[in-house]
């Protein structure tokens, strides 16, 4: 019988980004939505695996927090072919040359999702979704956008966040993207590719600088909560 770990060479394929499936642009700035590129076989190892992250928003990969699905799954995101794939989808020559900070979301809050364009320092942004279903109209869609100001203002229909859908873009002054309000469970890994080493290490740096702020807010959160709790008559 074969299992997961026989099938694990075939996961992402780079092929699954040059089908009929994926939607590829190069205006008001490169990005391309892939559909399906994961077998539905994977999902309840991946969820299973998928970190139990305390904190809301993107929060820095960590191996050891990580079961070995989404390990194997996040080191075949970074491969060398497939990242070169995905820069030929959005106009980079050899994306793979470029050093990768991944990091992962397992929760937001009303406060994520404002339109931005990402910093100077990205050269592409991939997101993988990995949620079993999205049931939440517009809320939590990924939106890419004319416009700063406008949500409405939509280059493409908005996507939802659901499990096999990949969607990647060239960073550029006007890569425009963020998505309505949603607080609760959006399973996300997100990579990106850096202009410099330095850039890597100040990004690390940082997140694990916020990782450790959500986690202690989260535990004043929980003293504060019952400590409110048992005072109640």
């Amino acid at each position: 019988m074969t299992t997961i770990a026989t099938e694990r060479s075939s996961w992402l394929q780079p092929t699954t980004l040059t089908n009929g499936n994926t939607l590829v642009r190069s205006a008001p700035f490169p990005f391309f939505v892939g559909k399906d590129v994961l077998s539905r076989d994977l999902l309840p190892k991946l969820l299973e695996d998928f970190p139990r992250l305390r904190g809301a928003g993107y929060l820095p990969y960590e191996k050891a927090h990580c079961g070995d699905a989404i390990n194997k799954l996040i080191e075949q995101l970074v491969a060398p072919d497939f990242a070169d794939t995905i820069g030929d989808n959005l106009g980079i020559d050899k994306l793979s040359q470029y050093p990768t900070y991944v990091s992962i979301s397992r929760f937001l809050k009303k406060r994520h999702g404002n339109i931005h364009t990402d910093g100077k320092s990205k050269i592409a942004t991939a997101l993988l979704y990995l949620n079993p279903e999205w049931t939440v109209d517009g809320n939590g869609c990924l939106r890419f956008l004319n416009r700063i100001d406008d949500y409405d203002d939509m280059v493409v229909p908005e996507i939802k966040p659901t499990y096999g859908t990949l969607v990647a873009f060239k960073r550029t002054e006007n890569s425009f993207h963020g998505h309505l309000p949603f607080e609760g469970e959006r399973l996300v890994i997100q990579v990106a590719w850096l202009a410099s080493e330095a850039d890597k290490a100040r990004k690390a740096r940082d997140g694990r600088l916020s990782y450790k702020l959500k986690r202690i807010q989260g535990w004043l959160s929980r003293i504060f909560g019952r400590e409110k709790q048992a005072g109640q008559p």
